[in-house]
């Protein structure tokens, strides 16, 4: 008989999780003889210990099909981290008698490192519980520092709105710089890995050449060198752009922005260090600033996603019901790339025990020598990921997207679980 299947959001949404979502729920609904009912977690893994599951068979064909175009996540999702096995067993059983309670035996985590991680852990568990389930591991996160995969769903599309933001800020601080601002910074995300800032590089090419400049994570912040690089460019163009990270460290290997707090998994809040760097360019230098924090705009704009990053979170999303009726367990679909010209990719099968808890950091090739740009193979890593169009349908001049009715299973159980 067909089992039921899970599936959550977890972390921070992207503007293409929704297309694996799609990818998911309509493959699943290819085959039927193998699985019943797809139930989403509302707020993610919140969801399946609270027994808050939402019935994707309630919404039409069209409604799943309009995920595709829609950013965000349609279900909600939650920054929740599960504790080891070891720490918190009862959490793990909980998963375990709520997916008895509705039969589920497919597990879909659509999300980051945390994810991988917690999805290994919930196949580890429901093994020595002698559950039957595949737990497959659904890859998204802006940041693009999974392991193993090639690229990671979401960042092509966050690749591409910080480079064409920079691109066009720049034309405008190049138009005002004679009298006004002379040095334009932006902050983009990226805690450990660059791989963000190393997009802001593109908005900089042959065709339309940018003073830019790039701080980096992966590159320890020398304010000495940084002002004298801020300076040339000011004297040489008129004006200077700064595409910064908002992991940047300081010479110690402080974050320079740490607010000091924390967030649920454990992460420090970071509180912004573009200001900072702009005070210390007016400051120090005397020259007129503004910033911007990308922040959840960088993450949410649908509106000019990479036609790559959306064929290839759909087709994660695609791929992990097909491992999982295939029986496969504890893997993730991960992106191979074949080649670079032309660009060519495939789905291929990774091992979560390979993709958990390990974080793939920008290689220091992709930097250029002075640090504060790209090389060509960076151009050539990143060109293929932000290419081609695919706008979502516009109504009265907005994008119009789609808002799923999200009803509710009927719950089984007696206990209730404090989130």
């Amino acid at each position: 008989m067909p089992r039921n299947a899970f599936y959550a959001q977890s972390g921070g949404v992207t503007a293409v999780i929704n297309a694996s979502a799609a990818g998911v729920i309509e493959t699943a609904r290819n085959y039927e003889d193998r699985i019943g009912k797809v139930y989403a977690g509302r707020n993610g893994i919140i969801g399946a210990l609270a027994e808050d599951l939402i019935d994707t068979s309630r919404e039409t064909a069209r409604a799943i099909a309009a995920l595709r175009y829609t950013p965000a996540g349609a279900f909600g999702s939650c920054r929740y981290k599960l504790k080891s096995l070891e720490e918190s067993r009862v959490q793990y059983e909980r998963l375990m008698e709520v997916f008895r309670a509705h039969d589920i035996g497919y597990f879909f985590y659509n999300g980051g490192n945390d994810s991988a991680d917690t999805c290994l852990k919930v196949s580890q568990i429901a093994e020595k519980l002698d559950y039957p389930l595949c737990a497959i591991h659904v890859p998204k996160t802006v940041d693009n520092d999974l392991a193993v995969t090639d690229n990671c769903p979401g960042f092509g599309s966050v690749a591409k709105y910080v480079a064409t933001s920079m691109r066009e800020a720049a034309f405008d601080v190049a138009s005002m710089a004679k009298t006004s601002t002379k040095v334009f910074v932006l902050e983009v995300m990226g805690r450990h890995a660059g791989w963000i800032t190393s997009a802001v590089g593109m908005a900089d090419d042959a065709d339309t050449p940018i003073p830019l400049l790039l701080l980096f994570p992966e590159v320890r912040f020398d304010e000495t060198a940084f002002l004298a690089a801020v300076d040339a460019k000011v004297k040489a163009h008129g004006y200077c752009c700064v595409g910064v990270s908002e992991g940047l460290l300081d010479a110690q290997g402080r974050l320079l922005a740490e607010a000091g707090s924390r967030d649920a998994f454990g992460h420090a809040q970071l509180g912004g260090v573009a200001p900072l760097i702009a005070s210390i360019v007016t400051a120090r230098l005397g020259y007129k600033n503004h910033w911007a924090v990308a922040d959840y705009l960088q993450r949410a704009a649908r509106h000019i996603a990479s036609k790559t990053d959306v064929e290839q979170s759909y087709a994660v999303g695609k791929a992990a019901v097909e491992f999982a009726v295939r029986g496969r367990n504890a893997v993730m679909p991960a992106i191979t790339r074949v080649s670079d010209k032309p660009y060519r990719w495939k789905i291929t099968e990774a091992p979560l025990a390979k993709v958990a808890n390990v974080e793939k950091m920008l290689p220091r090739e992709f930097i250029s020598a002075d640090g504060y740009g790209i090389t060509g193979k960076a151009r050539a890593y990143l060109g293929p990921l932000m290419r081609g169009e695919d706008p979502p349908p516009f109504r009265d001049g907005l994008p119009h997207y789609q808002r799923l009715k999200n009803v509710a299973v009927a719950k089984k159980l007696a206990t209730e679980f404090k989130v």
